[in-house]
């Protein structure tokens, strides 16, 4: 019975069951009726439009406020973030150095780098006049950072009024084996024995040719149109109120004994360079070249220093390039320093950099400071040392150049003045005839003091006071390099804030 039952069930459900199937086409066929629910869907279909748009300019905005951020010289982290992690990557100094210089150059290329906002770079307060040229500030940046020309205009994007490139060799070479750079982060100190490593006057020919054309083009002119200051810039840094610095140096293997093959690589450099440089740079001072200090004797720089200096003066351009001699802080005697002065005022060379990095290790570690072991075992390494602790040596240096290049020129003018009267007093029966003047008339060509020598200052300056200190002491220009290493992008940012801040308090 029940067996019965089950088959009678399957039949009415099957498929062939006539009953079954009409059913369900009836409910096929049954009009469908739409079932609305309570909803806001009229209100929200144009926020849902508008959420992408939202999303996108919240991402915007937030990388903007980013990118003005961290390309703003004042930012935090270019001091007290970058600087540290770059030691801490790159354990190498000259590692971390060359990560830095390549990191600069493609963030400059790609328009990311950092940069002196107008706000921060302030009034005309700090301007000064260098070889009758106003800068914008005495704040400059020294030779080595920028060794072979890649980055000068980055470097004056963290607002610098001047940069020095090099040093330059006339021919390629490596300099000393690796390693060469050593930190002592305790004195936020360096040493390094590089020993003058370069690509050669060519390659940094090259380098600043191309930069000139890049910015002819840019505003419209050819490449003797921007040399000869048609772009109402000056031909070195291209840009106003600013100065390029180029340094030159002799090849380690040219015998510095041999005086005539060391001004033929001088020379070599000064042809190659001169065009694109505001100022030339001889470097006779280098710790870490063999026999390039004693270069610094009266006689050879004297003979190097007047060579350099008829060079320039054949530069194809408009305006020629003035030219500055670096000096080394070890040849503090007076007897040395007189001596380099002599050179100096003989050769017709336009100003000193004082000074360089020092062989010496005695006084470069502050009272009650404690190094640690491994940078008591680096200091014993051979190479130039700088730092904080070079500031005091640095000052008293350019007071005494100071004082000496014054004293030079005003002996000069006095001997002048006592020959002229002397040629006078012998042809005062031919009067207005063969000295040009008559009885009444001043002869004040005679009587005018040669213009004063120009002084840039580099060594252990860190800060605004520092700065300011260097300026009151003679100097021109106050330049820094390790201080930039250990403060970051911003350091030359915060040294002017600082100079502003001492002047009006």
């Amino acid at each position: 019975m029940a067996s019965s039952h089950r088959l009678a069930w399957r039949f009415l459900s099957s498929p062939a069951n006539p009953l079954s199937a009409s059913k369900r086409i009836t409910s096929h066929l049954r009009p469908r009726i739409a079932t609305r629910h309570a909803s806001t869907s009229t209100n929200s279909q144009p926020t849902s439009r508008l959420r992408p748009w939202i999303y996108t300019a919240t991402i915007a905005a937030s990388g903007y406020l980013v990118y003005v951020y961290t390309t703003d010289t004042r930012a935090f982290i270019h001091r007290y973030v970058v600087p540290p992690l770059l030691r801490f990557v790159y354990p190498d100094a000259e590692e971390a150095h060359n990560a830095a210089v390549s990191s600069l150059k493609n963030l400059y290329n790609l328009g990311l780098h950092p940069r002196e906002r107008a706000s921060a770079a302030g009034s005309s307060e700090l301007s000064i006049s260098v070889f009758g040229s106003q800068l914008v500030n005495p704040i400059g940046i020294s030779a080595g950072l920028d060794k072979h020309a890649e980055i000068p205009d980055a470097l004056f994007a963290l607002g610098a009024a001047v940069v020095e490139v090099g040093g330059c060799t006339p021919r390629p070479q490596e300099g000393n084996p690796k390693p060469r750079m050593f930190r002592i982060p305790t004195l936020d100190g360096l040493i390094n024995r590089y020993g003058l490593n370069s690509r050669g006057a060519d390659h940094m020919a090259m380098q600043l040719r191309d930069r000139v054309r890049r910015f002819a083009r840019k505003v419209g002119l050819d490449e003797a149109g921007v040399l000869n200051g048609e772009a109402k810039v000056p031909p070195g840094s291209l840009l106003p109120g600013r100065m390029l610095l180029v340094q030159i140096a002799k090849n380690k293997e040219t015998d510095e004994r041999d005086v005539d093959a060391v001004k033929r690589d001088y020379v070599y450099c000064v042809q190659r360079l001169a065009p694109y440089a505001d100022v030339l740079v001889v470097n006779v001072s280098s710790p870490n070249t063999p026999g390039l200090r004693d270069l610094q004797a009266v006689e050879p720089l004297t003979r190097i220093l007047s060579a350099v200096v008829d060079e320039a003066k054949k530069t194809n351009r408009k305006e020629k390039p003035k030219v500055m001699v670096k000096v080394s802080p070890d040849e503090d005697e007076d007897t040395q320093m007189e001596g380099i002065v002599q050179a100096v005022w003989s050769s017709g060379v336009d100003g000193v950099i004082v000074g360089n990095t020092t062989k010496r290790r005695t006084g470069i570690i502050p009272p009650r400071v404690n190094i640690t072991a491994k940078e008591n075992v680096t200091l014993t390494e051979t190479g130039g040392y700088s730092g904080p602790m070079m500031f005091d040596c640095t000052l008293d240096l350019v007071k005494r150049y100071r004082k000496m290049l014054d004293g030079q020129s005003l002996r000069s003018t006095v001997a002048k003045v006592t020959a002229d009267e002397a040629a006078d007093a012998s042809v005062t029966a031919i009067e207005g005839t063969i000295t040009g003047f008559s009885e009444n008339e001043s002869k004040t060509s005679s009587n005018q003091h040669p213009e004063q020598k120009t002084i840039f200052a580099t060594g252990g300056i860190t800060n605004g006071r520092g700065a300011l200190e260097m300026l009151n002491a003679g100097a021109s220009v106050a330049m820094i390099y390790t201080g930039l290493v250990y403060g970051g992008a911003g350091t030359v940012t915060r040294m002017k804030r600082e100079m502003k801040e001492e002047v009006a308090a």
